[in-house]
């Protein structure tokens, strides 16, 4: 890791003292404890990351929960409910080398792309991290036949209402993206902060695609690849974190899946060790010599029981803060299928159970924020556990 930390402008010190003004923002604002909230209390941070609130709230691919994810409707509405960050969005390319967003380079489940005869060959099977995946993707269509397309409802079992959006909103790209933040922030009077994912780095490698390449270069020509820019990177994959740290000066995080998994950069160099391994203190060092944050499964806070509910709660957060890490777990869902069992309510799975009761537990924990689909009751929640 040294030796990468060497390669980027600036060297080690530039990277650390990002951290710094990162975890010093948390100093008052975070929560955070340790020399990191002294150091770093005198860095601006793009127009204002030291303000964010703790526990921050994302909102998840805009507010999912509410209209169909990752379009204008959905990013526009997080705005308005007062989300701190918006997750726009999940970058994957087109055949030409755009970054559009979308939850996966699948577009069956998030687009009407199967109401398109004129794309009916389309359709085929690939191996996308290791799992075979059948539909149209989009490496194989260009910008330009993307736009034809209109965004749908990914889960309408669990959100019938979200229906009622189906077609009214096109597929973003990410420098649409850009301008909106622009067009918000100055609108808004507030820094509109933002938390694209690069989505299957090894996969779209492989294709011809560099993630890191791609979003450095668009971030640059929007003068957004800074210390202080308002923008945060994250990816599951630890090996594409530390390449785009090479490129810019974002704050970045890394994803991780539940216990036992293998980020799949890993499975493709033979690297053997689980994400198990990069929560231990060992690893979490490491992620931090590269990257200021980690964005965990909800299940790596508080475990589960084989029924669902809530177990025990482990060192994670603890941990992390000591690695001088800030924690943005995922995702907080109002959905009785998506809380912990004892905070279900009857058997709907589109019936909202105790989401706030949840977040409290959570929010306990000492996270610095967390990823929802329901920003408004994020909000509501965090106003509750303020006032203790």
């Amino acid at each position: 890791m040294g030796a990468q930390e060497n390669e980027q402008t600036g060297g080690t010190g530039r990277r650390a003292l990002l951290g710094a003004a990162v975890l010093g923002a948390g100093g008052a604002v975070l929560g955070l404890s340790g020399t990191a909230s002294a150091t770093g209390a005198g860095h601006g941070h793009g127009g204002g990351l030291s303000s964010l609130p703790k526990p921050t709230i994302i909102g998840h691919r805009g507010t999912s929960g509410y209209r169909p994810e990752h379009t204008f409707g959905s990013y526009d509405l997080a705005l308005d409910m007062g989300a701190d960050i918006v997750e726009a969005g999940d970058l994957v390319p087109t055949k030409d080398g755009h970054l559009v967003c979308r939850h996966e380079p699948e577009i069956g489940g998030t687009t009407d792309v199967a109401d398109h005869p004129e794309f009916a060959s389309r359709k085929t099977t690939k191996s996308l991290d290791g799992v075979s995946t059948t539909g149209w993707f989009t490496e194989d269509f260009t910008l330009a036949e993307l736009k034809t397309l209109r965004a749908i409802e990914r889960i309408p079992v669990n959100r019938p209402h979200n229906m009622l959006y189906n077609g009214r909103w096109e597929i973003p790209t990410f420098e649409e993206v850009l301008r909106w933040q622009d067009e918000q922030t100055r609108k808004r009077g507030k820094q509109v902060f933002i938390y694209p994912e690069m989505k299957h780095p090894t996969y779209f490698r492989k294709r011809g695609f560099e993630m890191e390449k791609l979003l450095s270069k668009a971030l640059r020509k929007h003068g957004k690849d800074r210390r202080n820019s308002p923008v945060l990177i994250q990816s599951f994959e630890p090996t594409s974190i530390q390449k785009i740290s090479k490129l810019v000066d974002n704050n970045l995080a890394v994803l991780l899946s539940g216990t036992g998994t293998r980020p799949f950069d890993f499975i493709d160099l033979g690297d053997p060790r689980t994400v198990d391994d990069l929560v231990k203190p060992k690893g979490l060092a490491e992620i931090a010599t590269y990257a200021q944050g980690l964005g965990p499964t909800l299940d790596l806070i508080i475990t589960k029981n084989a029924d669902g509910s809530l177990n025990k709660e482990t060192t994670l957060v603890a941990d992390a803060h000591r690695a001088g890490l800030i924690l943005h777990p995922y995702t907080m869902r109002n959905e009785n299928p998506f809380l912990p069992k004892e905070y279900q309510k009857g058997t709907d799975a589109d019936a909202y159970g105790d989401a706030f009761g949840a977040f409290k537990r959570y929010f306990a924990t000492g996270i610095d924020g967390v990823f929802t689909d329901n920003a408004d009751t994020g909000l509501l929640a965090r106003a509750d556990f303020l006032k203790g």
